[in-house]
């Protein structure tokens, strides 16, 4: 019996691809065999893909290295891509515009001779596309964002015009498309009424459901993560909000990389001793998220993206038993208010009614503990990977049976 391969192409480290490293073990358990593209340009995750890769050593795999250590790569890349946007007014050069490496990745790509081609971020859509039609074989889409809407709203704005050219070009080319919010399958639907997108949850599996220990603390600790601890993300409401409450047993905890700028900025604003942690592991951040007690997802509305989108955030509080502040976004206060009972919304910019919701949780412990037990089984019955996988593995095996 010949085993079927499938390729799956990020234009990044798969490291900070969880999707697609999800993707890609499930289908390995089901049978088939996984080859994975991808390239490295930050120093500090080439460990954590080796890391992944180590613990798949049934994956196959190719990777450009072009971190700010390898500068003649780096600089190469850069300049071929500056001078596709010179001449892109008379030639259709948007593969390369939208990504650096697109021909090494379409060469590798093709020379895999896959069955299938998955691609992950809009970047890696034309590769996916492009390789199928040369290999006469199918491509799906992960959409885990509202693509030409990440940046900006303005149609004229030249990342908008680009994102769009691709979406239009391509999504009608691929033979699936999941998406990772139930507000972004109603974006793609409407433009693309034929797609029939298929919404796939930013979830984890429940092996890495660390154990509830509600205790019986005084303090209160609330959380906050990304890869990057930046400004306009939601994080000068947090620090406004607890200037106002001024309580030293209130911490608040951010996990990313940070800039020594970003870091003194918001030191500089805040009353109070901010706690900063590095980047970990994708496998550890539960069980580190699991000894605070708020998860903040302050997500804002702006560009659209950002307002229908529902990030692992929220997937990662709840399978780590936090109670959840979340903005008010469109995505968010949808899944808040269909999943009653752990946490609570906040209008975005409402510094006092967030300082009111914070000061409740800190007085009435027990009202926060119904938060945390409800948001923890919550993703054992329905926010899991292994029940959002089989809605994915089903995809598959219709396109490969």
């Amino acid at each position: 019996m010949i085993i079927k391969k499938i390729c799956l192409i990020t234009p990044g480290h798969i490291s900070s691809n969880p999707r697609l490293v999800k993707e890609a073990i499930a289908l390995h358990h089901a049978g088939w065999s996984i080859h994975i593209i991808f390239t490295q340009y930050m120093d500090y995750l080439v460990y954590q893909d080796t890391k992944i890769l180590e613990a798949n050593p049934e994956w196959t795999y190719d990777y450009l290295l072009w971190t700010p250590t390898h500068k003649i790569l780096r600089l190469k890349t850069a300049i071929v891509q500056r001078l596709a946007k010179l001449i892109s007014h008379t030639l259709d050069i948007s593969n390369l515009l939208i990504n650096r490496n697109y021909y090494w990745q379409l060469k590798t790509a093709v020379e895999s001779h896959a069955d299938l081609y998955i691609a992950h971020n809009l970047t890696a859509l034309p590769v996916a596309v492009n390789a199928a039609k040369k290999n006469k074989v199918k491509c799906g889409f992960d959409a885990e964002d509202f693509h030409r809407n990440e940046a900006s709203n303005d149609p004229d704005s030249a990342d908008v015009r680009l994102k769009t050219f691709i979406e239009d070009k391509y999504l009608k080319q691929t033979d699936y498309i999941t998406v990772a919010s139930p507000l972004i399958y109603k974006a793609y639907n409407s433009l693309y009424p034929n797609l029939n997108p298929i919404i796939i949850n930013n979830v984890f599996e429940l092996k890495h459901q660390p154990k509830l220990n509600l205790g019986t603390k005084t303090g209160l600790k609330l959380f906050w993560f990304s890869q990057t601890i930046g400004k306009n993300r939601g994080l000068e409401d947090v620090i406004e909000a607890l200037n106002l409450i001024n309580n030293p047993l209130i911490e608040l905890h951010l996990l990313g990389s940070s800039s020594v700028e970003n870091a003194s900025y918001f030191n500089q604003m805040a009353h109070f001793e901010i706690k900063y942690y590095s980047p970990v592991s994708p496998d550890q951040i539960f069980e580190l998220a699991a000894t605070f007690d708020l998860g903040l997802a302050m997500e804002q509305n702006s560009p659209l993206n950002r307002d229908i989108c529902l990030t692992n955030k929220i997937f990662t509080y709840l399978i780590s038993g936090l109670a959840i502040i979340a903005s008010d976004t469109q995505a968010q206060k949808e899944f808040m208010t269909s999943n009653a009972l752990i946490g609570e919304l906040y209008s975005i910019g409402d510094v006092t009614a967030l300082a009111d919701i914070i000061t409740k949780l800190f007085n009435n412990r027990d009202l926060l503990n119904i938060y945390r037990e409800n948001s923890y089984e919550l993703a054992k019955s329905k926010y899991n990977w292994e029940k959002e996988q089989e809605k994915f593995l089903a995809i598959i095996k219709s396109l490969l049976s």
